[in-house]
Parts: structure tokens; C-alpha cells; sequence
């Protein structure tokens, strides 16, 4: 079945088995079950996943501060550890996942896993060092 209009498309792409084992939404159900609950109260939803998947240095006290709108503060006072979250954290885990996948311009692709991508911050950051 070709595509007849890009305003009717109704082929659907069913994933791997792989990819859906490792999804964090398994499903639709599941899928609308996480909309519903933003939806009811997006605060206490924001603040459940904050709480569950970052580690905070110096936990939130108040999830949105929305008293100075529209300049909005999100987990006020809270005080996080941007690079161990994204990837300190994933090393013990899963050292040898893909953490970047570049593509340059030319084609080119290159991929980074964590433990390299670790490795190359660390680099860096000494790098930075000598310029205190």
C-alpha cells in the first residue's frame, strides 16, 4: 500500500522487540495512563518524575513558582549535577551503551558510548583546570 495523500497516512512502523523491552511507555494504554495523570495534576506529576529520575544535590521545594509569570521557576531551590545525571551515572550500568550518535554533513557517522564520552569530559574538564 503506497502513501495516496500526506494528509491520510495509515501505514503504521511496528518497533523491535528489543526496543519495546527497553521502552519506559509500554503501549498506548500505558501511554494515555501517563498523559491522564499530567493531565489531572501536572505539578505533582513533574515533581514525582524529578524526584524518581534526576539525582538532586539539594532537593526542589516548590516544583513551579509561577508568582512572577512569565518568567517561571521549575524545582525552585533545587540544585542538580547536570553532567552526572546525563552521564556519570549511567556508567557503572551501562559503560558501553551509545550515549551520542553524530552525523556529520558528509555522511559520516560516528558513535560515542558512555564510558568514552566520560573519558572526553574529563579531558576537558582538566583542560579547564589550567585556565582556573
Amino acid at each position: 500500500m503506497g502513501i495516496e495523500s500526506v494528509l491520510n497516512e495509515h501505514r503504521t512502523f511496528h518497533p523491535d522487540q528489543s526496543f519495546v523491552s527497553d521502552a519506559n511507555v509500554s503501549g498506548m494504554a500505558a501511554y494515555e495512563k501517563l498523559c491522564a495523570a499530567a493531565n489531572n495534576n501536572y505539578e505533582e506529576f513533574w515533581a514525582n518524575l524529578a524526584r524518581e529520575l534526576i539525582v538532586w544535590k539539594k532537593p526542589f521545594t516548590k516544583t513551579l513558582n509561577d508568582s512572577n509569570a512569565p518568567f517561571y521557576k521549575w524545582f525552585e531551590d533545587g540544585e542538580l549535577n547536570v553532567s552526572y545525571n546525563c552521564l556519570d551515572k549511567h556508567l557503572s550500568s551501562q559503560p558501553n551503551k551509545i550515549a551520542i550518535i553524530f552525523e556529520a554533513d558528509n555522511g559520516d557517522v560516528t558513535n560515542v558510548t558512555y564510558k568514552e564520552l566520560y573519558e572526553k569530559v574529563c579531558q576537558f574538564a582538566n583542560g579547564l583546570k589550567t585556565f582556573n
